[in-house]
């Protein structure tokens, strides 16, 4: 009772849609303030959220427009993975002290069925991976590349957003699988980065002339194109594709922003002119889909190259729920460098 009594005076800062953006999403869209800390029920546990991953498809969430999610209700919590310590325990499986993988999104407290956590080893990787190179961007790179990008050896994988956490595993697991690499990304310290963690070729985007420069990076043409971008970078890459190329469509960030389709001549009509002459493969994809069959198989795979460093990772760690927010809206403008998460206690 003594615990119970001291919990519920402890304030739980949430953050919440305010409202749905109309464009290009700001500060005002979300509002910060405590509410209580929840008790868990049977089979449940109490998380103190230790750390908040910040992902693009958040942005898809603050709107109502159709999609493979159901949105986040305005005045509803901003939803999120997290890794936390279990504070209270109504789980055997579960004790207090434990550190755990769950999605209760953005707040210092949460409540969640045992069941659904995974109990994470912290002498085994660091925690933050598990929302990382070791967790659902990790496994989106993963399960895209290998189910239907499905390079060989010798050809040329690209891939865009090329620096953040889904682009940089892509390109350095297509490394491991002996194809080559060509990575593209926004301003000189990214592309060096590239260059540090093994891709072939690295390409500025904002340099001003993508299409020379990837031209140049992939003079017998792409036969993968990780998709994590659209607009422009999409531009330059669709003449590049080879006959029977294989697209995995994982995201669309410059879009995201956008209230309606672009301006301009309607392109689908050369778009599947494209597909049926180069007998291409474009083929959207959530790592949902593949968690049952292959989750399992990635982390096997995917640790051990973790802990030898064949397999290596960015993270940008910023402090405070309070900054997610702005924070979140700098990543949708390509300001994060690696695996953006947010230090909550």
């Amino acid at each position: 009772m003594a615990y119970a009594a001291a919990m519920a005076d402890q304030k739980n800062l949430q953050i919440r849609l305010a409202s749905r953006p109309t464009g290009r999403a700001t500060t005002d869209n979300f509002t910060i303030a405590p509410g209580p800390v929840p008790s868990p029920g049977d089979g449940q546990v109490l998380i103190r959220t230790q750390y908040l991953s910040l992902d693009p498809y958040m942005r898809g969430r603050m709107s109502d427009a159709p999609s493979y999610a159901p949105p986040v209700e305005v005045g509803g919590l901003m939803v999120g993975g997290t890794v936390g310590e279990v504070v209270e325990s109504n789980d055997p499986g579960l004790k207090p002290g434990d550190v755990v993988l769950a999605y209760t999104g953005w707040q210092q407290y949460g409540v969640q069925k045992g069941a659904t956590v995974r109990k994470l080893d912290p002498g085994r990787a660091p925690v933050t991976t598990a929302l990382g190179v070791l967790g659902m961007p990790g496994f989106t790179a993963y399960a895209g590349l290998t189910q239907i990008g499905r390079p060989k050896a010798g050809e040329t994988v690209a891939v865009a957003a090329a620096s953040g956490p889904v682009g940089a595993t892509v390109g350095q697991l297509a490394k491991i699988l002996g194809a080559r690499t060509v990575g593209i990304a926004g301003g000189p310290e990214k592309v060096a980065y590239l260059s540090e963690i093994g891709f072939d070729e690295a390409i500025d985007h904002r340099a001003g002339d993508l299409h020379a420069q990837l031209a140049a990076a992939t003079p017998d043409g792409i036969d993968v194109y990780f998709e994590n971008v659209g607009g422009h970078v999409w531009d330059a890459v669709f003449p590049r594709l080879n006959p029977f190329a294989r697209v995995p469509v994982c995201g669309l960030v410059a879009m995201y922003n956008e209230p309606g389709l672009p301006a301009g001549p309607d392109r689908t009509p050369a778009l599947m002119s494209a597909i049926l002459r180069k007998r291409l493969t474009l083929r959207g994809f959530i790592q949902s889909e593949f968690v049952a069959d292959l989750l399992g198989e990635f982390l096997e795979r995917a640790a051990p190259w973790v802990r030898d460093g064949s397999l290596k990772y960015r993270e940008d760690i910023v402090d405070g729920l309070e900054n997610a927010p702005e924070a979140f809206l700098g990543m949708l403008d390509g300001k994060n460098f690696g695996k953006l998460l947010i230090r909550v206690s």
